[in-house]
């Protein structure tokens, strides 16, 4: 497994729990704090962020392995890949520029040997110990919960951010 300079952090939970509600809320707060973000989020679906009928879609549909569409407000990269079995997420996280980030927030890949935080809500149906691994250093809920970790309140965005900051603070010790 290869090494960041970007500490890597995890949210993961159930589908429906409200990993994007808290991620929204989150990224915000961890901004204003100093501390500048950067986000993979895993998809079951078939992503496309170009859109039919503009250039760089058809060059991508004619063959193009990479497009990268630029202007001076923003870029986007498409890499195609099609042979992959698998995402591999210490490859995803080396494609950021380690230069303008602190943190690489993680939506999903609940699998991934990397720390997270556990969401859970009150009204899932699936036990939230089927989320816990030995990499969960935290849980989130709007419910108490029995387990030996620390415990966040999923509607308090303040005390999730300062343990965030926290976290990322002591991973340099």
């Amino acid at each position: 497994m290869n090494k960041l300079s970007i500490p890597l952090l995890g949210v993961v939970a159930y589908s429906g729990t409200g990993k994007t509600t808290l991620l929204k809320h989150l990224i915000p707060y961890l901004n204003a704090k100093g501390v500048r973000v950067g986000l993979i989020k895993h998809t079951h679906h078939d992503v496309d962020v170009d859109t039919p009928g503009k250039d760089s879609f058809e060059l991508r549909k004619a063959g193009a392995h990479q497009t990268m569409v630029a202007s001076s407000q923003r870029w986007a990269l498409m890499t195609e890949t099609p042979e992959a079995d698998s995402l591999d997420l210490h490859y995803l996280a080396s494609r950021f520029d380690s230069n303008s980030l602190d943190l690489i927030l993680v939506e999903g890949f609940k699998h991934e040997e990397i720390d997270k935080i556990v969401l859970y809500r009150q009204g899932v149906t699936k036990a939230f110990e089927g989320l816990i691994d030995n990499n969960a250093i935290a849980v989130c809920s709007d419910i108490p919960l029995d387990n030996a970790l620390p415990s966040l309140d999923i509607n308090k965005i303040e005390d999730v951010g300062q343990f965030v900051i926290h976290w990322l603070n002591n991973r340099a010790l």
